[in-house]
């Protein structure tokens, strides 16, 4: 009996598993537009009774067919293909199932991050613009800052210098303050930086630039920059992909220089005119001589490493990777190189239904080393002013000497020899990430607690090697080393809530409540020892260096600081019909960088929106498939000042007279200011968004006021009665300027797939921008800043009421002297006579006379007009993408080249004036002393430019098509900053040091590589 019993089990048994296999289902999967099928397509099963379960499927072929066997019934098809959006089918039998997939109106489900959340991009109110991983990936950037020039409407991005790793400035609608522009950085919800992200780990980049930026409040005025990191997917199998590229680079552009012979030919005038020998009796026989830009400059390579694995079950999600960059400079190789690691770590988890844990952590290392760039003294600024009569080395071997002699000065020295005594490093450990948990506290509402962090460790060792240049500034006597270990640390505590609901099929309401708390410490210890044993880097080591600074000066010094900043943010957004939109956002912000007189303040905005297209005169069908209006307002705020302004500190030094004798001691520095408050910015915005041609063609308009009051200004001048001309002491700073900038903003993009082999994307962007000074209150009505030239005593650049910030306050010419008699009928003219073939400079005031009172606006390095257009064709395998941008209508100011008699000069000179009617722009040459060196708009020159930032030519090679993942390998060639069209005679028209006052004046900007990469990407 029992062995029947057990027959009948195994039959049963037997019957069961028979049971649950599943069913064929084949199919086709086409364009619902134009009938193609869809190569490649993604179809991928999903099981489970919440439709979370495991995951099979496969790719469909060339004629867009797939197949699944063993399909369970009810189970899910999705059907996933780029630029289409997602379609699922139920599986109720064997037999076909044929899809006809629509285009992706991205413009309608798209999700963006808007800082404490998301929001759905059709119901945006504010001005929000998102670069994807796609556009990342096609650009290829260095350094993820990159990626935004030219891509956003609105933001301007500039090199402080194109050697490897350097900084880059950001700037969103403009400058607007004199102190910090950069905008806050804000990684997957904490408060980060961009320098040390691996571009390839970033999945979206989304920029606010108006009141939408309100709930970071006194962090948000320079605009927000929102960082989202790759994670994992839910119910999808372990991907693998692997990026890798080597290039070559070079230098973008040389300047055109004087020969030998043109240069012998020139100081022999130049010495004849100011009554002395010749220095070549016979120039014929000089030659070309040497070019000390090809010495200077050299073709390095660069090498990038990319490795990611991610994935996800129904509970958790993961993403692991890990990158390596090696990038050596394009002036002195090595010794200006740049080498990035990275490592990262997403994982989130479904700890319950209700409780999910999100971590993600990224650990960076960097090595960077450095040439003394963009001054008197760089490699660069040598390198133009270095004779071509000179060779690099002498007979012996050895590097050779400018001489030290009034023709030549006293710093310009032989670069390559600069290059080969420059030793240095800067290594920085840091690791920063998040950990944070949602619990879904009831239907609607989520409760957020969260923690972020950024730690990082830096050394830096600078040795300065006993040499002799020639009797120069930079000769070095005993040979030293510099060091310093610095220790940043942040850390940033989230907990809100977010409620959200729907009433009546109508009303929808999210509400958003929280506080947050964010601290900054850090300290820093630097260090120099003299007498280096060996002169030699290998032991350049504060342990092992035996002497000490000259008596009285320090060898150390150290800093620290200790910040907190508390804040309680509320954000109401309510929509009726999906159709009219209103938000308003209010925070409080309490900062220990104020004093108790302005420690908190409030920072309010509200944005509102109507979806027009909706309405019922629009019509069911029509041309117009989304029209929607926006508005916003508010006010926000920026604490981006030296800490502790307000309260006083003894960082003085003074001398006493202590029992009849002199004792030095220590006094107040810089003076404080009780009463400093937070710089207040208000920013209008009003645009609209349209969409046309089944969402094919978009057009985003904005037009923004953006006013910033009460601007921290230091340094503003008081009596010298309370102490500020003592060592170490300062004028205070305080609330006394106001800056406007506006403009407008208009962004176009174009897609269409013409059938399954061809697909079209164009994108153009423009923005123009107007930046007026409104007030400077600090006494003298102006703050200047820069330098120009060696020995001027009048800054070059200004921030004034009615004018652009930091302009340039110069010298206004009107050609060149012909004769003596023009010079006689013409004002009197600074301290130095003039002589035919000089500048004449304008007596803008009228009275007689040419000084510094008639300076006047010879021009600002704040562009017009900027635009980005890129465009990309798909075709069958191939790719092709091309990016470029333009700026245009600002000014830079040529400072690279010495006024010196001896020195080389740029091939424009050779248009000199020789005599009366030969030149009506170019001055003499002479050794005598003249005024044409003092800064006028002789050395203005106009920086507007057209770059070819990127061109990219790739092929993909699909390959596993039955797997339940599309796997491919693509191979590509792209070509970064191939073409730049300026008139600028200097190195880059779009360089900066970033400085609001002073930062269009170019002392040898260091110019972006010209470089060509060839890279594949493996999926697996």
């Amino acid at each position: 009996m029992r062995s029947k019993l057990l027959l009948c089990a195994l039959l049963l048994g037997c019957f069961g598993l028979h049971a649950q296999e599943g069913v064929a289902v084949s199919g086709t999967v086409t364009d619902a537009t134009s009938g193609e099928s869809l190569i490649g397509a993604s179809v991928i099963v999903v099981t489970g009774a919440d439709g979370t379960g495991g995951v099979t499927g496969t790719v469909t072929d060339i004629d867009g067919g797939y197949t699944l066997n063993n399909v369970p019934l009810n189970a899910t098809l999705r059907f996933t293909y780029t630029g289409f959006a997602p379609t699922e089918e139920v599986v109720t039998a064997a037999g076909i199932i044929d899809v006809a997939m629509g285009m992706d109106a991205q413009a309608l489900d798209e999700v963006v991050v808007i800082g404490y959340g998301t929001q759905v991009k059709r119901n945006v109110t504010g001005s929000v613009s998102t670069v994807d991983a796609e556009t990342i990936d096609e650009l290829k950037p260095q350094k993820i800052e990159q990626a935004l020039q030219g891509t956003v409407a609105g933001v301007n991005v500039t090199t402080q210098s194109g050697s490897p790793g350097a900084g880059l400035n950001i700037r969103i609608r403009g400058i607007s303050t004199n102190g910090q522009n950069a905008p806050l950085v804000i990684i997957d919800g904490y408060q980060g930086d961009l320098s040390t992200i691996n571009p390839q780990d970033v999945a979206t980049i989304t920029v606010l630039k108006d009141a939408q930026a309100a709930v970071y409040g006194t962090i948000g005025a320079n605009g927000v920059i929102l960082i989202t990191t790759k994670t994992g997917k839910k119910n999808s199998p372990t991907s693998f992909s692997y990026n890798t590229y080597y290039g070559t680079q070079s230098t973008s552009r040389k300047l055109n220089l004087l020969n030998a012979t043109e240069y012998g030919l020139l100081l022999n005038e130049s010495y004849a005119a100011g009554g002395q020998a010749l220095p070549f009796p016979d120039a014929s026989q000089l030659g070309v001589g040497t070019d000390w830009q090809d010495e200077v400059f050299e073709t390095a390579p660069i090498v990038s490493h990319d490795f990611t694995a991610s994935g996800g079950s129904d509970r958790v999600t993961y993403s692991v990777g890990a990158s390596y960059l090696n990038q050596d400079g394009i002036v002195g190789g090595d010794k200006a190189g740049f080498r990035r690691a990275t490592g990262r770590l997403s994982l989130g988890v479904d700890l319950t239904d209700k409780l999910k844990l999100t971590t993600n952590a990224i650990y960076t290392y960097i090595d960077r080393d450095a040439l003394q760039e963009n001054g008197l003294g760089a490699v660069l600024f040598n390198g133009l002013n270095a004779p071509p009569t000179l060779p690099v080395r002498r007979a012996d071997g050895e590097f050779s000497l400018i001489p030290n002699t009034a023709g030549f000065g006293n710093e310009v020295i032989n670069p390559a020899a600069q290059i080969a005594n420059t030793f240095n490093d800067y290594d920085l450990n840091k690791i920063n990430g998040i950990v944070g948990l949602d619990y879904n506290v009831i239907e609607g509402l989520v409760l957020t607690g969260r923690v972020g962090f950024n730690t990082s460790n830096s050394e830096g060792r600078t040795f300065n090697k006993q040499i002799n240049y020639g009797g120069k500034v930079f000769d070095i006597q005993r040979s030293s080393v510099n060091q310093n270990a610095i220790n940043d640390n942040n850390y940033t505590f989230d907990l809100f809530g977010t409620y959200e609901r729907t009433f009546a099929d109508a009303h929808h309401l999210t509400g958003t409540v929280g506080t947050t708390l964010f601290r900054e410490l850090g300290n820093g210890l630097f260090a120099t020892g003299f007498d280096v044993p060996n002169n030699d880097f290998e032991f350049a080591d504060i342990s092992l260096a035996t002497g000490t600074s000259p008596e009285g000066a320090r060898d150390v010094s150290s800093y620290s600081y200790d910040e907190r900043r508390l804040s309680y943010f509320g954000r109401v957004q309510y929509d009726y019909l999906s159709r009219y939109f209103v938000t308003a956002m209010l925070r409080r912000d309490a900062s220990t960088k104020f004093g108790p007189e302005n420690r908190s303040a409030l920072f309010p905005s509200a944005t509102a929106g109507w979806i027009a297209s909706d309405e019922s005169f629009f019509g069911d069908e029509g041309l117009v498939d989304l029209l929607k209006f926006r508005v916003s307002y508010g006010i926000l705020g920026n604490d981006q000042i030296v800490n502790n302004g307000f309260i006083g500190s003894l960082s003085g030094e003074a001398t006493y007279v202590i029992n009849g004798l002199l004792v030095n001691g220590t006094a107040i520095g810089t003076l404080p200011n009780p009463s400093l408050q937070w710089e207040e910015a208000k920013k209008f915005n009003a645009g609209f968004d349209l969409a046309l041609l089944d969402y094919r063609l978009n057009f985003t308009v904005d037009y923004f006021i953006n006013t910033r009051d009460e601007l921290l200004i230091s340094n503003i001048p008081v009596s010298g009665i309370v102490g500020t001309a003592a060592p170490g002491a300062g004028s205070p700073t305080v609330n006394a300027g106001s800056v406007r900038n506006k403009g407008l903003e208009l962004a176009i993009n174009y897609q269409q797939r013409f059938n399954s082999d061809l697909k079209l994307n164009v994108s153009v962007n423009m923005t123009t921008l107007d930046n007026e000074v409104l007030a400077v209150n600090n006494g003298t009505g102006f703050i200047e800043g820069g330098a120009f030239g060696v020995g001027q005593d009048l800054s070059p650049s200004r921030m004034e009421a009615g004018q652009p910030i930091g302009y340039f306050l110069g010298y206004q010419t009107a050609g060149i002297f012909q004769n003596e008699s023009e010079i006689e009928a013409h004002a009197s003219q600074l301290e130095v006579r003039p002589q035919p073939g000089d500048l004449r400079f304008v007596d803008t005031n009228g009275d007689g006379v040419v000084d510094e009172s008639d300076r006047v606006n010879i021009g600002d390095p704040i562009a017009d007009y900027t635009f980005g257009g890129n465009v990309r064709v798909d075709f069958k395998g191939f790719d092709f993408s091309a990016y470029a941008f333009a700026s245009v209508g600002g000014d830079i100011v040529r400072n690279y080249e010495r006024a010196l008699p001896n020195v080389n000069r740029s091939d424009y000179f050779l248009g000199r004036w020789t005599g009366a009617g030969t030149s009506t722009e170019i001055p003499r040459a002479t050794t005598a002393a003249t005024s044409n060196n003092v800064f006028s708009d002789f050395f203005v020159e106009d920086a507007s430019f057209l770059r070819l930032q990127n061109v990219q030519l790739g092929y993909t090679m699909p390959f596993r098509k039955t797997a339940a993942r599309p796997s491919s390998l693509r191979i590509y060639v792209s070509g970064q900053n191939l073409l730049t069209f300026t008139n600028y005679q200097g190195f880059d028209p779009g360089a900066s040091s970033g400085d609001p006052i002073g930062g269009g004046i170019d002392s040898g900007f260091y110019p972006v590589a010209r470089t060509i990469l060839f890279g594949a990407n493996l999926s697996l």
